[in-house]
């Protein structure tokens, strides 16, 4: 079977075509595998952060505890 001349054209044209979009993909694959090495590090980061906080508040309100209590003492030693 013989195709006609603007038939070869166009299928030449849909495999450049195809070519190109089947490098635009596989450069989308590798950009989406950046993203998501990059979403699993910044998740690392902000877990370690939500411990120091917690830590951080830890430490203030025992802090606050401690200054309260004496506080206090001194309050009630210094009444009598």
């Amino acid at each position: 079977m013989i195709l006609p001349p603007e038939a070869v054209r166009e299928l030449a044209t849909h495999a450049a075509e195809i070519k190109h979009l089947q490098s635009d993909m596989d450069k989308l694959v590798e950009d989406m595998e950046e993203i998501k090495k990059t979403l699993v590090a910044i998740q690392g980061t902000l877990s370690e952060a939500k411990g120091g906080w917690r830590m951080l508040l830890l430490i203030g309100g025992a802090a606050g505890t401690l200054g309260a209590g004496i506080t206090q003492v001194i309050h009630w030693f210094a009444g009598k």
